[in-house]
C-alpha cells in the first residue's frame, strides 16, 4: 500500500498550532492562557479581557510530546505566561534572533536563532522567512520584526507558518523560494483604532491562495483576541465568493487538518 504523507495541522486557539512532520511535532507560538486572564490590548476596538476563548486543552496537554518550539515573535498573544510556565526548559526554542535578548533570561537551555538559509534539524529542514506586520510601513516598523518558518521533511509535503504578516513582497518571496503545499497564515483582521491591519485580511488571505495556486492554505488567528475584528464566518464568505473555498481551510480550535 502507499504510504500517505504525515504532515498534519492542528489548531489550538489563536496563532498556536502543532505542525506534525517527519515524524516530529512542533509548537509554534504557544499563547496558553486562560481565557480572561489579560488584559485588552491597548488602543484597539472592542476592548474585551484576553483571551476571549478558552484553549480546547490544558497547557499540559498542549505541550505533552512535543520536539520543539518555534516563536514568530515575542508579542504576548504569540508566547504568553502560560506558556513560557508550561514548556518544558530542555526543549529546542526557535525564534527569531531580534527576540534572543527577551527568550534567554526564560530559562530556557537551547535556544536556537532561526537559519535565513534552509538548515537541518532532527530530519527536518528550517528556514526563516520575513514579512511585515502591517500594511503601513510606519506601523510595522513600530511593532517590531517578525518572522516565519518554512518546514520541510524528506518525502512530505513543505509547509509554511508565515507568521503575523500581512500579504507583502516578502512573503511573496518565500512562497517563489520554498514552494510549499500546505501554507498558515494570520488572518483575523487585526487592528488598532486608528491605522490599517496588521494581519491578514480576507482581501490578503486571497492573494495568499493565487500566488502559491498549488497550495493549500490553513487560516487561523481568529475569534481570540480583542482586536481581531474578522470572524472565521466573514472569511468564508469571501473565500467562497472568490471561487477559493476548497483551497482555504479555516479550522475550528483543536481541529487538526492534513492529508
Amino acid at each position: 500500500p502507499c504510504s500517505v504523507p504525515a504532515v498534519r495541522i492542528t489548531l489550538l486557539r489563536h496563532a498556536t498550532i502543532v505542525v506534525a512532520l517527519g515524524g516530529r511535532r512542533i509548537l509554534v507560538d504557544p499563547m496558553l492562557d486562560p481565557a480572561g486572564a489579560r488584559a485588552p490590548v491597548r488602543g484597539t476596538p472592542e476592548p474585551r479581557p484576553n483571551p476571549l476563548v478558552p484553549l480546547p486543552v490544558t497547557p499540559e496537554e498542549a505541550v505533552a510530546g512535543i520536539d520543539a518550539v518555534i516563536v514568530t515573535h515575542t508579542h504576548e498573544d504569540h508566547l504568553d505566561a502560560a506558556g513560557v510556565t508550561a514548556l518544558p526548559r530542555n526543549l529546542p526554542v526557535f525564534c527569531q534572533p531580534d527576540d534572543l535578548p527577551e527568550l534567554v533570561p526564560l530559562g530556557f537551555s537551547d535556544i536556537r536563532p532561526l537559519p535565513d538559509a534552509p538548515a537541518g534539524w532532527d530530519g527536518l529542514t528550517l528556514a526563516r522567512t520575513r514579512g511585515r506586520h502591517a500594511h503601513d510601513d510606519r506601523m510595522a516598523a513600530g511593532l517590531g520584526p517578525v518572522s516565519g518558518v518554512a518546514l520541510s521533511a524528506p518525502g512530505e509535503p513543505a509547509v509554511l507558518v508565515a507568521g503575523d504578516t500581512v500579504w507583502c513582497p516578502e512573503l511573496d518571496a518565500a512562497i517563489a523560494a520554498h514552494r510549499p503545499e500546505w501554507i498558515v497564515v494570520n488572518a483575523g483582521a487585526a487592528r488598532f483604532v486608528e491605522g490599517g491591519l496588521i494581519t491578514m485580511g480576507a482581501e490578503d488571505v486571497i492573494a495568499v491562495a493565487r500566488a502559491a495556486p498549488e497550495a493549500t492554505v490553513v487560516a487561523v488567528h481568529m475569534e481570540a483576541i480583542n482586536h481581531c475584528l474578522e470572524t472565521r464566518a466573514d472569511l468564508a464568505g469571501a473565500v467562497e465568493a472568490a471561487g477559493l473555498a476548497g483551497r482555504v481551510l479555516i479550522p475550528a480550535d483543536g481541529e487538526s487538518v492534513g492529508p
